[in-house]
């Protein structure tokens, strides 16, 4: 599966993975103490959602454009919604969709910092013309995944790295995701770490979350979103997001949050959501 993402903006997995990590950030902020934000696979950071190649699949059909009419929302999925609204004022319809720089980067404080990493050269030009002006964060045209060896741990101590490859390498990619988690741990131990996957075959996750449960990590937690049962390799059924040394008392978020965004989000009966603890669950 390549996931290129100009085709995929503000989908289904965009919306689960967006609101999740609006989740984390907030958590963060609620400590004054500065923090980083780091980013392995940081894209163009800005998608028109009718460009030709988001027109093309209209995947934010099924994703952001079905929150926009929704009422009672969770707290987690109306600071999103809002966020995304806010880069479309003035407008009826949603042109523009946030990658996780620019979202993370409308969330963020003066006094915190953020790195971007991205390999393509055409994408991390892209991406350095939407960071343009924030001081707040650098932009590296290099590989996510040795950034882990190199920018780590990072100058604040307190913060968050994203993990979201685009899995090329489909199975393969779990196994460049734990060699850089190795990585991490050795060197940004209490560091917090989201890692964004796709689910099509319940098979070729479960090596990845034993992986996990083994690890060198004392705490991850794993949601998991699923629009279609994962037995078919033909299509994204579901995605899910580990979750290394999690804010406290996440789980209970994110089980406010996943059964909002499966209804939401329903596109047939099948659909399912969970949270589970593979290591390290959190009393109370």
């Amino acid at each position: 599966m390549n996931y290129r993402h100009a085709f995929h903006a503000g989908n289904f997995a965009d919306v689960f993975k967006h609101t999740i990590l609006v989740g984390l950030i907030e958590a963060l902020k609620l400590k004054k103490t500065p923090f980083s934000y780091i980013d392995t696979h940081s894209g163009t950071g800005r998608y028109r959602l009718d460009g030709s190649e988001a027109m093309r699949t209209a995947e934010a059909a099924d994703g952001i454009q079905r929150l926009l009419t929704a009422i009672r929302l969770p707290s987690l999925i109306h600071v999103y919604v809002n966020l995304v609204r806010s880069l479309n004022a003035g407008r009826e319809e949603l042109l523009e969709y946030p990658g996780s720089p620019l979202l993370a980067s409308l969330l963020m404080r003066d006094e915190d910092r953020g790195v971007l990493c991205e390999l393509n050269p055409e994408e991390c030009a892209a991406l350095r013309v939407t960071m343009q002006g924030d001081a707040r964060f650098a932009v590296h045209e290099r590989d996510g995944y040795a950034a882990c060896r190199a920018l780590l741990p990072p100058k604040l101590r307190r913060g968050l790295m994203l993990i979201d490859p685009p899995f090329e390498a489909q199975d393969e990619e779990f196994r460049f995701i734990e060699q850089a988690l190795g990585d991490a741990a050795a060197r940004w131990s209490n560091g917090m770490i989201a890692i964004w996957y796709p689910i099509k075959l319940r098979q070729q996750v479960q090596p990845f979350h034993r992986w996990l449960a083994h690890g060198p990590f004392e705490k991850v937690l794993v949601a998991e979103l699923l629009l279609h049962p994962d037995n078919s390799g033909l299509r994204l059924n579901g995605c899910g997001m580990a979750i290394i040394n999690p804010p406290w008392k996440f789980d209970q978020q994110l089980e406010t949050l996943l059964p909002a965004l499966q209804g939401l989000l329903a596109q047939g009966r099948y659909g399912q959501n969970r949270v589970q603890w593979l290591t390290g669950h959190q009393a109370g």
